[in-house]
């Protein structure tokens, strides 16, 4: 287990490494799903969902890992180096520059506000190392809804930038502004 913090009102968020061949269902079940085209596998199969993630999880540079509620899966997180991704030759990479993804589905699942109460905890944790100065997400620029949660959570805009397989809006949160709001 990679984490774990007791959200108040929903469960025991806990996050672990995406394992390929046992964590490509249910993932799959996710990305083809019309509200999460914007992760880019509306049309793919479970096996290649488990191509996709046996390939990163042999990345030094990049990491995924399955997102739980009380022991229920409600997502992936995925991060990154971006001097060792495709976005890097897009923007100036800083050093402590650290990317991440983010998808979240709670599968019928009333949960609400999960979004709120997960998005915090996640970011506690990428700058609990303190190598990480600046988060970057470069979301669709179609995903209205992730831009508008990101602006939320503190990121500022940068360029939009073509990624090839989209057209993307580089965000980018500083840990000096994540740590200056309120708890």
């Amino acid at each position: 287990m990679v984490l774990s913090e007791k959200l108040a009102g929903l469960g025991e968020l806990t996050m672990i490494p995406l394992d390929p061949a046992e964590h490509a269902a249910v993932v799959h079940e996710w990305v083809v799903k019309p509200r999460n085209r914007f992760w880019g596998m509306a049309d793919h199969t479970v096996e290649q969902v488990r191509e996709i993630y046996t390939f990163v999880d042999g990345l030094e540079a990049h990491h995924a890992y399955l997102l739980l509620l009380d022991d229920g899966p409600i997502g992936v997180f995925q991060t990154y180096e971006p001097s060792q991704d495709p976005v890097g030759e897009c923007y100036d990479v800083r050093p402590g520059d650290f990317g991440m993804h983010l998808l979240l589905d709670a599968s019928g699942r009333d949960l609400p506000h999960l979004t709120s109460a997960v998005f915090p905890v996640l970011m506690r944790h990428l700058f609990a190392d303190p190598a990480h100065q600046r988060i970057v997400a470069e979301p669709d620029v179609r995903n209205e809804r992730m831009i508008t949660r990101l602006r939320r959570e503190g990121y500022t805009l940068g360029d939009q930038i073509d990624l090839g397989h989209k057209r993307a809006q580089l965000t980018f949160l500083e840990r000096r502004h994540f740590e200056a709001r309120p708890a």
